[in-house]
């Protein structure tokens, strides 16, 4: 199973190559915003973007994030899977 799991970016670390800083559960890495940083909608310091292998795929609010967050827990395995996938990913 493949899930998108609610990050809060931390960091934007480089705007010319689309990389921001997020926390994911307290994993942090680097992730590609070029999906959600563009003219007509920014990335900041503080969003919480839905990510997946990497990228993040759209902005959500607190509230959707938190939701989505405890629903994911409930899900056991699969979101611990996740995470351990996401622990050793790597975008530099």
């Amino acid at each position: 199973m493949c899930l998108g799991i609610p990050g809060r970016i931390v960091e934007i670390l480089d705007e010319d190559l689309l990389l921001a800083k997020a926390d994911v559960s307290g994993v942090r890495r680097n992730i590609n915003i070029g999906l959600v940083h563009h003219e007509d909608e920014r990335v900041e310091v503080g969003d919480w973007v839905l990510i997946h292998v990497g990228f993040a795929m759209s902005k959500l609010d607190e509230q959707q994030a938190h939701a989505t967050l405890q629903a994911l827990q409930e899900l056991g395995d699969a979101y611990e899977t996740e995470l351990e996938e996401l622990k050793a990913s790597r975008i530099e």
